[in-house]
């Protein structure tokens, strides 16, 4: 069966809950109060199993529930994919059935435009030549349409066909393949043929594509592994609590009268049982919310939430496509923030492929086109003076200028030729001749046809409207610039019609060429050629390919003509792609020679590769060295690629290429993305570069490369350098760099092809762009966005806010957590280590669901800390949060420090005002529940004034929940202390919140404490002078607007706190100093 996830679910109906589960109490926290929730219902501790198992219960349904709901889009994305239809013949019949129900030996039948469901053995073509033209881009980077032949003697009735494939296993390497001119890949696409039928030999995951697919692993994001080491520190601040007053408590009981009171005497059955570790349990229960197990949910929320910004910024709109972002994944939303190698493709990501013919040198001399505006239209020879120039016209024609009219009448154009030049027009049948082009004729009169590279069109300049109603598809776009440069220059390549290749001359002659073999593209070769027949029954040999390929195979007299030119820096400063033209005339016998070694290599089994290399050198020798031609990518990059670049260097990040393009192609488009300079010291490490040694530099390479693994060197020596430029590599192979990479750098992998898809999944973080290669890399990849440009924002804007939010929610939640828990561990050393709760179990249950769990919320989701324009125009700024730096030790500390002086003050603070036992005007003293609840009002106001004092970015919203959390609280209050509740056997709080309010000393107190917890801090950020250039980013930060209208500075707002600060301090100050006074005259009244 082909069954095949392309973005492989992690659950199903029926290992939902169990696997979940599972995954969820794998967090520590989660696991942590699984267990005080079971020690609660089992051991009498002083806390009901509500305040812990309610919490838990909230925690746990709301991660299930976000990460069912993001499973089942994975699943629906699978079915749109696996249930796809797809027409089978089936005993004579045809028969639509779903694609993952498609089985080895089915023939498929398989229309234009429409991807291969699985890998097949082309069976029968609906042209008229028997041939195909596919679309690989998603396969192996490439851009480009490849021809593929019907197997030979091959029934034509396929309802009747009875055969046996002889294959070899499956195999991943997608240059390596049984017939590669036969079969059909999984995931490239039909083009330019209305329907083929073929045999389906791979199906499912032993297609090449599936076995290119690196499997899902979890993602875990470096914060939640600091919440993790975070957690086990306040992990061990709570065993420490429970053994010191577990100790103490022993201790204390040990003194005379203090284990025993007349009051409350023991049992026989308490004396004779020790209830140690009993009472280290009930400890530990009655400390435990300082593990904020409320967090995770908070963090859950955040990221599910947060991601919508994503999809809803305009930005990322692209109205090409008419889409916008997409992210597949939240949970990895702070990681975009902490990217520190980036791993890109480069076809279809860095690049467009829009090719353009510049000039040639022909026999020694240079060429260009120009326009119809210049003085010397057409062919134009650059090279020396104007005399050389009319030298060599005298010696090899006459140049003239011609004026060509059309025969409709169109218009006039200029066309600049050489006559009766044999060289030039040799060369210029050979760009006609040699290529895999095909033309596709105009649908309607009149209209011209775009060309096409991979199934998209290409902008070309208008041509003669008898030339023009075509367009070309072709095997890569610089043989589109080359075919039509010639027809620039009068040889216009009409088509191929039954293995006959046409061309239009000058002379408007057409000219018939029967087209025998085609020798391939190959990287270790370097070259294609083409092996045609005259109608005069000359054999020609036709190769174009890369200077160092050509060279060693023509007359060594006719190189040195042509090297000074395909040799010079300008050409690759501006990003030329030179090609080397070479032609060979075969006599009868070398042909049958050539064409009987061909057809046996092609149907080996074994070693075919090997076989057709000997075939290829052996014709491709002694051939005549004709020219050169110079291609230029004028639109190399895609729109803002390179400023794109630009930007993630000066971010700090370090960008990896890894291609499967060749090297010469991928070093010009480094130069032009600016990931290379000119002043750049470049370490080349390939076959070229390496000393024979008596042995294939193939091997010396990989012995090479083992030993460079071995010590680690290889991997030191790219993650110091700059920029990292892999080419002709195997998706398995982008795959590996990555993970040899991975650890304690970030890592994300970007890529619009299927051929991208296993480093998307490896990386930390894997972007798939909604390019022209397929949604593979899309449906695989955790956030998806339409264009290259739109990664600068994703990281440098979106990925900064997330990462400085999440990261302080993180430290605030411990740090307000530990303001909740140190006063309930002081107030034991007052009350004998009874295990007295200080707060209600209302209190404890709803602190961190309801209390204070909104306005941190809001913060994650809205803060923005400084604008994006800011953050987006100085790349700088990223630098400032790499490497976890807001979750390191340092900042940990700090707030673990500040949680420890509130707590203490808000203790003491209120022991104070119980100093003094006459707080109500009638006389009455405040219990113990009291003192709880002024400490609990004061740590209330003081965790959400503080998230306030960070805020620099205000909303409605922002207000709307810090504000209405503290009315939240004090309604709840007034509200669960003024009712008598029948379900609750005992009602600590009745009426023990409004008669804390009707004291004075009470309402003098709260602010106090409040202002005394915030004081430091303002007069910190008050005093202190920022310098260097975080002086500079300051005028930048969004600040506190007081109304919302207007913004002061954030040293303004801090101040203006603090001369508010001032008169409340001295009205407390003489409160105190006139309190006797204040005592008698309440009482008076």
């Amino acid at each position: 069966m082909l069954f095949f996830f392309y973005f492989l679910p992690q659950y199903t109906v029926w290992n939902f809950l169990p696997k979940n589960l599972f995954e969820q109490f794998r967090r520590i926290a989660n696991f942590y109060f699984l267990i005080i929730f079971l020690v609660q219902v089992i051991v009498d501790t002083p806390t009901s199993p509500v305040t812990s198992g309610l919490p838990l219960f909230f925690v746990i349904t709301v991660t299930a529930i976000k990460q069912g709901y993001e499973d089942w889009l994975r699943h629906k994305a699978d079915n749109e994919v696996n249930k796809y239809p797809v027409t089978v013949l089936e005993q004579g019949r045809r028969i639509r059935k779903e694609s993952e129900k498609i089985k080895v030996g089915d023939v498929v039948e398989v229309e234009e435009d429409v991807t291969f469901p699985c890998d097949l053995i082309l069976l029968q073509s609906s042209r008229d030549d028997d041939t195909c033209f596919v679309t690989t881009a998603s396969l192996d980077g490439e851009s480009n349409h490849k021809t593929h032949y019907t197997v030979p003697d091959t029934e034509k009735d396929l309802e009747t066909l009875n055969a046996t494939i002889e294959c070899e296993q499956p195999q991943p390497d997608l240059y390596k393949s049984l017939g590669p001119e036969n079969l059909l890949l999984k995931g490239a696409t039909l083009k330019n043929t209305q329907r083929i039928c073929g045999v389906a030999i791979y199906t499912g995951m032993e297609t090449k594509m599936a076995l290119n697919y690196q499997g899902k692993s979890q993602k875990r994001s470096a914060v939640e592994k600091s919440i993790n080491a975070f957690l086990l520190v306040y992990l061990c601040i709570l065993v420490s609590k429970a053994l010191v007053c577990t100790t103490l408590k022993y201790v204390w009981q040990g003194k005379p009268g203090q284990d025993e009171p007349w009051y409350n005497e023991k049992t026989q059955r308490e004396k004779d049982t020790n209830l140690m570790f009993t009472d280290f349990l009930s400890f530990m229960v009655l400390f435990n919310f300082i593990i904020p197990v409320s967090m995770y949910v908070t963090v859950e929320m955040q990221k599910f939430l947060g991601s919508f910004f994503i999809t809803w910024d305009k930005d990322f709109f692209d109205p090409e496509i008419k889409e916008g972002a997409l992210v597949n994944t939240s949970d990895l939303n702070e990681e975009l923030g902490q990217v520190e190698y980036v791993f890109t493709d480069k076809t279809g990501t860095l690049t467009q492929n829009n090719m353009e013919f510049i000039e040639c040198c022909i026999d020694g001399f240079q060429y260009k086109y120009r326009d119809a505006s210049s003085d010397l239209d057409g062919f134009c020879v650059t090279d020396g003076p104007l005399n050389k120039v009319q030298e060599k016209a005298g010696r090899v024609g006459v140049v003239v200028s011609l004026h060509l009219f059309t025969p409709r009448g169109g218009g006039e154009q200029t066309i600049f030729m050489l006559c009766y030049q044999e060289k030039e027009e040799l060369f210029l049948r050979a760009l006609c001749l040699c290529h895999t082009v095909q033309v596709k004729e105009s649908s309607e009169q009149g209209q011209g046809q775009r060309d096409q590279v991979d199934g998209f069109g290409l902008d070309g300049e208008v041509l003669p409207p008898l030339r023009e109603q075509r367009g070309f598809i072709a095997s890569s776009p610089d043989e589109v610039a080359l075919v039509k440069g010639a027809m620039r220059f009068g040889f216009t390549f009409l088509g191929l019609e039954s293995k006959n290749m046409k061309i239009l001359t000058r002379n408007n002659d057409i000219e018939m060429y029967e087209l025998l073999h085609v020798l391939n593209f190959d990287p270790v070769r370097r070259r294609m050629s083409v092996i045609v027949r005259s109608k005069s029954g000359d054999t020609l040999l036709f190769c174009k390919g890369a200077d160092s390929s050509i060279f060693p195979r023509v007359r060594q007299e006719e190189v040195e003509r042509i090297r000074i030119h395909v040799k010079t820096d300008d050409y690759l400063l501006e990003g030329y792609r030179t090609l080397c033209v070479a032609y060979k005339n075969l006599s009868a016998e070398d042909y049958a020679q050539a064409d009987a070694g061909l057809m046996e290599a092609r149907l080996a089994l074994q070693d075919r590769e090997q076989k057709l290399m000997a075939v290829y050198n052996q014709v491709e020798t002694g051939m005549s060295l004709i020219g050169a031609t110079a291609v230029e990518d004028r639109w190399v990059l895609q729109e803002e690629a390179a400023e794109t670049m630009e930007a993630l260097q000066g971010a700090g990040i370090k960008v990896w290429v890894l291609t499967g393009d060749k090297m010469e192609t991928a070093k010009s488009t480094c130069y032009a993305c600016r990931l290379f300079q000119r002043n750049t010291e470049l370490l080349e490490l390939t076959v070229r570069t390496l000393e024979d040694g008596g042995r294939r530099r193939e091997e010396r390479l990989h012995e090479l490369l083992l030993e460079y693994h071995k010590k680690n060197l290889f991997l030191q020596i790219c993650q110091n350098c700059t920029s990292v430029l892999c080419c002709r590599m195997a998706p398995l192979q982008k795959a590996q760099m990555v993970k040899n990479s991975k650890g304690s750098p970030i890592t994300l992998s970007i890529g619009d092809g299927a051929n991208d898809v296993s480093m998307i999944l490896e990386a930390h973080v894997g972007i798939g762009i909604k390019g022209k290669e397929g949604r593979q890399a899309v449906r695989n990849s955790d956030y998806a966005i339409p264009k290259l440009k739109h990664l600068k924002k994703l990281l440098l804007a979106h990925g900064h806010l997330y990462y400085v939010r999440i990261a302080h929610l993180v430290q605030y939640f411990f740090y307000k957590n530990l303001c909740f828990i140190l006063p309930q561990f002081l107030y034991q050393f007052f009350c004998g280590y009874s295990q007295q709760p200080l707060y209600d179990a209302a209190y404890l249950t709803m602190y961190n669901i309801c209390f204070t769990s909104m306005p941190i919320l809001a913060y994650s989701l809205l803060e923005q800390h400084i604008c994006i324009e800011v953050l987006l125009d100085n790349a700088a700024l990223y630098r400032d949060i790499a490497k976890n730096g807001m979750l390191r030790w340092r900042p940990f500390l700090y707030w673990t420090l500040l949680g420890v002086f509130h707590g203490l003050l808000f203790f003491f603070g209120v022991r104070f005002l119980f100093s003094n036992p006459a707080l109500q005007d009638n006389g009455q003293v405040f219990g113990n529940w009291s003192y709880g609840t002024i400490v609990f009002t004061v740590l209330v106001f003081t965790v959400t004034l503080k998230l306030a004092l960070d805020t620099r970015h205000w909303t409605w919203i922002n207000h709307f929940v810090i504000w209405g959390s503290l009315l939240f609280y004090v309604f709840f209050s007034f509200f669960w202390g003024g009712i008598i509740w029948p379900f609750l056997k005992q009602q600590r709080l009745y009426f023990v919140f409004a008669n804390m309010l009707s004291s004075v000393s009470a309402w003098l107190v709260i602010i106090l404490l409040i202002l005394l917890s915030l004081l430091p801090e303002i007069l910190l950020v008050v005093f202190h002078k920022p310098r260097g250039p975080r002086q500079v980013e300051l005028r930048h930060i969004h600040t506190f607007p007081l109304y919302f209208t207007h913004s002061f500075s954030p040293r303004f707002i801090y101040l203006f706190h603090f001369l508010t600060v001032l008169p409340l301090f001295s009205l407390w100050f003489w409160s105190s100093l006139m309190e006797p006074i204040f005592n008698i005259f309440i009482r008076g009244i």
